[in-house]
């Protein structure tokens, strides 16, 4: 999980990050009039980063808007039980431009990308739940569900920089743990393996890189800089550094790098 001095580093870069998007939505709406009516509501009319995601992720949940006020105000709560969670946004918009060659500014992954809309969503429910606010938590997680096809229990840990590539079909149980500077592709599931309870989801350490389709399942461990195989079923615990792969994933090799997250290498 993010440490102390972790955390400092990207709350110093907050004014350059909000400099950042409203610079860029401006350069938009000048050239694309079409979208300047969302860029005004979503970055160039708000006050702060904070007040700018809650807007944008309130409209995620509710595109109608028939309950986006409520949603604003539940996510404007979260953010006032756990300020960090502004920090691990940022860091979270951080990983994506270092890590995805597609993504060339950090305005789309602030405005369009669901991956980083659903990690951040999450992040807002787990600080409601972890202030009691259990009910609420899961009303976020079940609209998350719905309109980001993204599954993830509010009790469920993340650390920061996370990048949820796509995200689709992303499925995450309620005693996961997943460490820093981990990248996931779509249709990754660390479930469980039954109707047992108690710790019954996988651990993810530092660093891992996990292939799209990649099942994880079980209280088990995913060693640092490990590196999980696309269309992988994981019963078993993974050393750190290594590449598994498979119906059931077996070692396959070593990884090339310390962390395979950064480089998003998936060859085996």
């Amino acid at each position: 999980m993010a440490d102390a001095r972790s955390i400092a580093l990207v709350c110093a870069n907050e004014a350059s990050l909000w400099a950042e998007l409203r610079s860029r939505a401006e350069k938009v709406a000048a050239a694309e009039p079409a979208l300047a009516p969302a860029l005004r509501r979503f970055v160039l009319d708000r006050a702060s980063f904070g007040d700018a995601a809650v807007e944008r992720l309130a409209d995620r949940l509710s595109p109608s808007g028939e309950d986006r006020g409520l949603l604003r105000q539940a996510l404007a709560d979260a953010v006032a039980a756990d300020p960090e969670v502004l920090a691990q946004m940022r860091a979270d918009i951080r990983a994506t431009l270092e890590r995805d060659p597609a993504t060339e500014h950090a305005l789309a992954p602030f405005l369009w990308y669901k991956g980083f809309h659903a990690i951040s969503i999450h992040r807002l429910a787990h600080a409601l739940w972890r202030a009691g606010r259990r009910e609420l938590a899961f009303h976020l997680q079940s609209l998350s569900s719905e309109r980001l096809a993204v599954d993830i229990h509010p009790a469920a840990k993340f650390g920061v920089g996370i990048l949820l590539d796509h995200a689709t079909g992303f499925v995450a149980g309620e005693t996961v743990i997943v460490a820093d500077n981990v990248s996931f592709l779509h249709e990754v599931t660390l479930g469980g393996t039954g109707k047992e309870r108690g710790d019954r989801h996988p651990k993810i350490r530092s660093g891992v890189l996990i292939g799209a389709g990649a099942k994880i399942l079980g209280n088990i461990t995913v060693g640092e800089g490990a590196k999980v195989g696309a269309g992988s079923v994981v019963l078993r615990n993974v050393d750190p550094h290594t590449s598994v792969a498979g119906v059931p994933a077996t070692v396959v090799g070593r990884a090339s790098v310390d962390a395979p997250a950064l480089d998003m290498d998936h060859s085996l």
